[in-house]
């Protein structure tokens, strides 16, 4: 991790993490340059969730990334995950913290409120995320805050904050600037012909000028 950089990447897989991904992912964290990895894979049962899960989590381990599991609690204890990322409609913050323990880093969907994110944070969550800044290829734009709530956070807790939706190089420095602790990206790394480490390359120059 180049830790000349106050904020980090932190990936989101597509939906479709099948065939070649597996390839793709690793040549994204050979850059060396990203945090956390969300496994989001929707609508697979148990038993398939895990199945494409183990050899995405085996990459993370062996480039020292963290492995985070979106919504189901149940999947991430089964993994041993680093982490697991909760919308507001998921399990509750309590209940995961409950049947994940202490060690597991737990992340919480705030959209555009500040309210949320106090609740979240006051419940022990070790991140918050705020979001979408920008349309999204990858869910429809409901909330979008400002960059200023980064700013509002970042001055008032420790706990790290993570802007998400429609990220690209292009767009990200006033985020950087506000002061995101992680910027979640998925489509703009993943569906770039030149490939994922390019676009990553691409981020950390954008970071690295604010």
């Amino acid at each position: 991790m180049n830790e000349t950089l106050s904020c980090q990447l932190y990936l989101i897989s597509p939906l479709n993490v099948g065939g070649d991904f597996p390839l793709r992912l690793t040549e994204a964290l050979g850059t060396g340059d990203v945090a956390a990895f969300q496994f989001r894979v929707k609508d697979a049962d148990p038993e398939e969730a895990a199945r494409l899960a183990e050899p995405l989590q085996a990459i993370c381990k062996d480039h020292d990334v963290a492995f985070v599991v979106n919504d189901d609690v149940a999947l991430a204890k089964n993994l041993g995950a680093d982490g697991v990322h909760l919308g507001q409609g998921d399990t509750s913050l309590r209940s995961a913290r409950a049947e994940l323990g202490k060690d597991v880093q737990i992340g919480i969907t705030c959209h555009d409120s500040r309210h949320l994110a106090m609740e979240a944070g006051e419940g022990g969550a070790n991140y918050v995320a705020f979001g979408a800044f920008f349309p999204s290829q990858t869910k429809e734009t409901i909330y979008q805050p400002e960059p200023e709530i980064l700013k509002w956070w970042s001055t008032l807790m420790e706990i790290p904050c993570v802007a998400i939706g429609g990220v690209t190089p292009e767009n990200c420095k006033p985020l950087v600037a506000a002061g995101a602790d992680f910027l979640a990206v998925s489509s703009a790394v993943w569906n770039d012909n030149d490939g994922p480490a390019s676009v990553i390359e691409k981020f950390q120059a954008a970071i690295g000028s604010v």
